[in-house]
């Protein structure tokens, strides 16, 4: 039985439970193996998420019930345009991140402490009732990195597959197997964030983290039949080189296959990235060109509205699948059995 131990939020009485993944060490120090980090913790101290805290040797999770964002949304938001497109995902998030990436958006949540912050409390069997509630055929653990919200989520996620939801994960993808190993056969989906192509040097310098970890999560996913998806954030001068588009290209089709969606996301200034300019329209079409060239078959751009890489379109023939306008779907070009209705390809789709 894992401990439970009230303790003031900014909203009263939360409850910090005795989190998953810790190996306690001498002197009173423990490691948290949720994440590659592997922080070794004091006591009284945080790992480099600030949610997961040593308390007498023991480490427990500060946010197990904890919820600071809720939302509904179309599950294209998340972005996932392969899973379930045109359905409703009812969204949550808490606080933390093991990522400190200059340019988050969610930064007033993921750099948050819990004692900052408006949180609800929330359980488990909740989260599902209003999923149903608000007629939604999925949950998604979203906003902040789900993965330092492991324990709720994991619950949740349980609960959601009992009654007939499925599962989303927008995640950074630094999870260790082990934690990838015990949610696995809760999770349906995931859009996992690739930020840069480049070994160590982005991921160290613009997020304090490294890269191969995250590779590792990709391809775990995949062997444990999760759909997954990745988003490229291209940022002008930091990761946009063409070179990088190729590395990354490559690698999809060989280690995840063709068929693996790739939403390139425009960006925007955002937190301590104020001074960086949007991403030139034509620099995202060049790295759809060079993804598309190599053989990935789906590539999306994103915040860009309105552009017709937007749409799904048949690999063989070029026929419209799908058109979005936004988060606004039709399905157009599909048959129930997810082919292609004027050449008969099959779609790497599930509806």
């Amino acid at each position: 039985m894992r401990s439970f131990i009230p303790y003031k939020s900014f909203q009263g009485v939360c409850m910090k439970k005795e989190a998953f993944f810790y190996e306690e060490k001498q002197g009173g120090e423990v490691e948290c193996n949720l994440c590659n980090h592997n922080c070794k913790i004091k006591n009284g101290e945080t790992g480099i998420c600030g949610v997961r805290e040593n308390t007498d040797g023991k480490l427990y999770t500060l946010v197990y019930n904890a919820v600071s964002s809720r939302n509904v949304d179309p599950v294209e938001k998340k972005p996932l345009y392969h899973y379930h497109p045109g359905s409703r995902v009812f969204s949550l998030g808490s606080v933390g991140c093991n990522f400190r990436c200059l340019n988050c958006q969610n930064y007033t949540i993921a750099r948050a402490k819990p004692s900052e912050v408006y949180l609800e409390d929330m359980s488990a069997e909740k989260s599902v009732s209003i999923a149903q509630k608000n007629m939604c055929e999925g949950i998604a653990y979203t906003y902040n990195e789900p993965t330092v919200w492991f324990e709720f989520n994991y619950e949740s996620a349980v609960e959601a597959k009992k009654s007939g939801l499925y599962t989303v994960y927008v995640t950074n993808g630094y999870m260790t197997e082990q934690a990838l190993e015990k949610i696995a056969p809760h999770l349906d989906a995931a859009n996992i964030d690739i930020k840069a192509f480049d070994g160590d040097n982005f991921y160290r310098e613009i997020s304090s983290a490294r890269f191969k970890p995250v590779l590792d999560t990709c391809r775990e996913m995949k062997n444990h039949g999760i759909h997954i998806e990745l988003t490229y954030l291209v940022i002008p001068g930091k990761n946009d080189q063409e070179e990088k588009f190729k590395n990354f290209g490559k690698w999809i089709v060989d280690e995840l296959g063709d068929e693996t969606p790739v939403h390139l996301s425009r960006f925007y200034p955002a937190h301590k990235m104020m001074d960086i300019d949007p991403t030139p329209i034509k620099t995202l079409e060049r790295a759809h060109e060079i993804l598309t060239d190599i053989g990935v078959k789906y590539v999306y751009l994103g915040n860009v509205r309105g552009h017709e890489y937007e749409n799904t379109l048949c690999p063989t023939c070029g026929e419209i699948l799908i058109k979005r306008d936004g988060y606004s779907v039709d399905i157009t070009g599909l048959d129930i059995y997810n082919k292609c209705e004027n050449c008969g390809e099959d779609i790497n789709i599930t509806r």
